[in-house]
């Protein structure tokens, strides 16, 4: 008999227990399933199946910029190259994150049917097509790479895929999510973006920040089919320990409607919201249902009236049917409440784990941070390279007959490179440039790009350096790109909160038409500071539904009033000060609430004042100019806190002040010195003075011009080498010319400047604007009748100083005058001061686009004999440190100088 096969192994055979190696067997199931398909990662918030589908489009180039593809191709991609699993869970997953109802801010942008909130299946995947939604190009997939986050082999190692995608905003918590896994659950309710920032900034500032304060910043889930929380505890409990019940209302209203042929009217009961997840068509015909079995009494009719513009479900009731009886018969016995349970459970480390809504936040920013740290090390590992070429370069230029008879006697190239490296002193890397570089390197014009390339290149490496080696900075960053992805993205909250009441503060949200915004009143009654204010601003702003903050009067030696006094809060890392419109500063932290700009709202101060300035404390000195021809430091270490009383902008300056303050500034950084700054007076004289001169600016202040008697400071923008001037008077002329040596030269700090143009005594002609802007920007012109428009300054010749100017406009009635000229670029919002002592808002978007003949259109917010006085540009910068604005706020020149 031939001898038997031996598939033991040597005939050793390894008992186990049948029950061991069913847990063992199972177990490693159970995290297979856990790890690679049910649970999302805490660091990016994705499931595997979405990460791929994101990562599988961004390698097929589907952009935000890019024809829709077919989802069938997209589903192949996906399915062929990472998810070896059925098409049909991978379309629905894709599905998804493209529906509007399912998400808060949906990855994919759709075109076809992709279902509805009736369960409507969607349509199937030959037909609908998708790309990626911005906010996923943006803040998810932007800075992809090796570099950023690891690559794995994927199922057959025939290619990369990531581990995690290097996400800058926690998705787990903006989308939600929802998988069930063996033996475990997850539930992320999602939440508005703006106020996840908020917590996460809050987070980066203090660690230890108590949940009270964080619980505020992010009061609760924000759904994206609306609804109502109706009890805040739950939402905490989840908050604290990662698990709750949150008790959802659909939105109600009653109504009282006329039947159709009938003169008597009927109440009725209006659904416009219904809870997350919740099935509309499901949830009608269980009130049917209810209806027809008798359970649910009072009701005479049931109709979905809801179209494309929302939901509109009317319960129309018979004739003594009690409205508030049959809402709480809905509630208790439909789904129009609910209860959403929430289970933040996801994987850390590839682990399963419960946390909490700081735990999560904690977990995002850490990863954050991490990739960041990533890309800004291989940032400066590239500039590195290039600065090193670059210099190389710049060598072979420099010793350009050496390189040259190198090159001609050299044998061939290996001969010529060797010959460099031992004559000109370079490495192996810089000589195999040199000899690939073309022959045009060799103009004067490609050796002056060579120089300013290599400058740049060294400015970024410091910055890359201070990065790394300075984690506070590196939190600044990590600061400032998430206010962008804030600014670029939030929207309004449109879940109601139980003790807020409504759906949050709107916000700067353009038409759906894609227009230019209506123009906006605001119309107060001015408000009167005391007279120690001389700032030349025009008068502040307040609500007419509220007044300033009482001061409290506390007597001498009275101990327990001046002991339960409030203390103004520590300042935090990104506190900012803020100027209003009347001339007062004040600092605040950054998570203080505070009504933010826009379209919508009026920027005010917790006292009612107009902000028109805004920069961190951190950013750098502020400057003053005043009208006598001085710059002033301002002592920020004095500057009262928000909810104090409200001190004048030159109670703060260091020395003495008695003049009006004609513009205030954030000095710039060292590495930003070669801005100049140009002071224009109220005869015209012109003058150009370097940035770096105010470096020296000690506590008494710095003349920066020398005025002749009677001459006063009227304007001061800053500059730099590739802006132009616009010089606007009020009879309408408007002098365009360019910033260089020979109209407008640098000058030192005791001169008095040039005559760059002559007025019309005869015709009391006076200087209106002054601002530096690129020629491709745009002009915002004024005229005291009401009439604006939009420039663009290529609209006017180029001129010479002492030239006449051209026509800007032509006025409607000859005894129109110019009123203020200003720069688009520089405000998004301007308010404009009116003779009738109130003040309007108005978005700079909103002014259409006239030639230089043109009159302009008369504002419709205006009386019929209502004028224009002044108009300020609203200057906000947020609090990006990078981010230097310049306001002037003379009560006739309101420009903005281009920074």
């Amino acid at each position: 008999m031939a001898e038997q096969l031996d598939l033991l192994g040597g005939g050793q055979v390894v008992p186990t227990a049948l029950r061991e190696e069913m847990e063992r067997s199972y177990l490693e199931y159970a995290m297979s399933v856990i790890v690679g398909r049910a649970l999302p990662d805490a660091r990016d918030g994705l499931k595997p199946v979405h990460r791929r589908i994101l990562y599988a489009m961004y390698e097929l180039g589907l952009t935000p910029d890019r024809p829709f593809r077919k989802c069938a191709r997209v589903v192949g991609d996906v399915l062929g190259k990472y998810h070896p699993h059925g098409e049909q869970a991978v379309y629905d997953a894709l599905v998804r994150m493209v529906q509007e109802f399912s998400s808060r801010y949906p990855l994919l942008s759709g075109h076809g049917n992709f279902g509805s909130l009736d369960n409507d299946p969607p349509a199937a995947m030959r037909y609908t097509e998708t790309r990626l939604a911005a906010i996923a190009q943006t803040a998810m997939l932007d800075n992809i790479g090796e570099t950023t986050v690891d690559f794995i082999g994927n199922f057959d190692n025939s290619q990369q895929e990531p581990v995690v995608l290097p996400a800058q905003l926690p998705f787990l918590l903006l989308n939600g999510c929802a998988g069930i896994a063996v033996g475990m659950a997850t539930n992320v309710p999602p939440h508005n973006l703006g106020e996840l920032v908020d917590g996460a900034i809050a987070l980066i500032d203090r660690p230890t920040l108590s949940d009270a304060k964080l619980f505020e910043l992010i009061p609760g889930p924000d759904f994206p089919t609306g609804g109502e929380i109706i009890e805040i505890d739950g939402v905490h409990e989840a908050y604290r320990t990662g698990r709750g019940t949150i008790k959802v209302r659909g939105i109600t209203s009653i109504e009282r409607l006329r039947l159709r042929g009938r003169r008597q009217q009927r109440t009725a009961i209006v659904v416009t919201e219904l809870p997350y997840q919740t099935n509309k068509a499901s949830w009608i015909e269980r009130v049917a249902d209810s209806v027809n079995s008798g359970r649910l009494e009072g009701i005479a009719d049931l109709r979905d009236e809801s179209d494309r513009n929302g939901m509109r479900v009317v319960i129309e009731l018979k004739r003594d049917a009690d409205p508030e009886s049959i809402l709480t018969q809905l509630y208790a016995r439909t789904a129009l409440q609910s209860n959403y349970g929430a289970i933040f459970l996801a994987l850390v480390d590839n682990r399963p784990c419960q946390l909490s809504l700081r735990e999560l936040l904690l977990a995002f920013l850490e990863f954050r941070e991490q990739t960041l740290t990533r890309q800004i090390a291989h940032d400066l590992e590239a500039a590195q390279r290039r600065l090193h070429l670059s210099e190389g370069l710049l060598l072979a230029l420099e010793q350009l007959d050496a390189t040259i008879e190198i090159l001609r006697y050299a044998a061939d190239g290996t001969t010529a490179k060797t010959q460099m490296q031992e004559q000109l002193g370079i490495t192996d890397v810089q000589a195999d440039a040199i000899l690939a570089m073309p022959m045009r390197r060799l103009t004067g014009l490609e050796r002056q790009k060579l120089a300013a390339e290599a400058t740049e290149l060294r400015e970024q490496i410091a910055r890359y350096q201070d990065l790394l080696g300075n984690r506070r900075e590196l939190l600044k960053a990590m600061k400032k790109d998430l206010r962008a992805l804030k600014r670029q993205f939030n929207n309004a909250r449109r879940t109601r909160l139980p003790h807020r009441g409504g759906a949050g503060p709107s916000t700067n949200v353009p038409d759906e038409a894609g227009g230019p915004p209506a123009l906006e009143k605001t119309v107060t009654k001015a408000k009167r500071k005391p007279a120690a204010t001389s700032v030349k601003t025009t008068p502040s702003l307040s609500r007419p539904d509220s007044g300033p903050p009482e001061v409290a009067q506390l007597e001498t030696g009275s101990l327990e009033a001046i002991t339960s006094a409030p203390l103004p809060p520590e300042r935090d890392l990104d506190a900012i000060v803020e100027i209003s419109q009347d001339g007062c500063i004040w600092w605040r932290n950054d998570g203080e609430q505070h009504i933010a700009p826009g379209r919508d709202s009026t920027v005010s101060s917790a006292a009612g004042d107009l902000v028109i300035f805004r920069q961190p404390l951190a950013a750098g000195p502020l400057v003053a100019i005043s009208d006598s021809g001085k710059a002033h430091l301002t002592n920020l270490d004095a500057v009262p806190h928000v909810e104090s009383e409200s001190q004048p902008l030159v109670a703060a300056l260091h020395g003495s002040a008695t003049s009006a303050i004609v513009a205030f500034f954030s000095l710039p950084e060292e590495s930003d010195v070669r801005m100049d700054l140009l002071l224009l007076t109220e005869r015209g004289k012109l003058k150009r003075l370097p940035l770096r001169e105010l470096r020296s600016l000690g506590g008494r202040g710095l003349k920066v011009m020398d005025l002749k008697d009677g001459d006063r400071l009227g304007f001061a923008c800053r500059a730099r080498a590739s802006d132009e001037l616009a010089i606007a008077t009020s009879s309408g002329r408007m002098l365009r010319l360019p910033i260089d040596g020979e109209n407008v030269p640098v000058m030192s700090r005791t001169a008095q400047g040039i005559t760059i143009a002559r007025l019309s005594e005869r015709h009391g002609e006076t200087f209106v604007g002054c601002t530096a802007l690129l020629p491709t920007d745009d002009l915002l012109l004024f005229t005291q009748q009401g009439y604006a428009k939009r420039l663009p300054l290529s609209e006017l010749p180029l001129m010479n100083k002492n030239s006449f100017g051209a026509r800007a406009l032509t006025f409607a009635d000859r005894q129109d005058r110019l009123a203020a000229a200003t720069a688009a670029a520089t405000a998004q919002e301007v308010a404009i001061q009116t003779n009738a002592d109130r003040i309007l808002t108005l978005q700079c978007s909103a002014l259409a686009a006239w030639d230089r003949d043109g009159t302009g259109d008369r504002l419709d917010a205006l009386e019929a004999d209502e004028a224009i006085l002044s108009v300020t540009p609203v200057q906000l910068t947020g609090i990006d440190p990078e981010d230097y604005s310049v306001t002037d706020g003379s009560h006739r020149n309101l420009s903005m100088g281009a920074s």
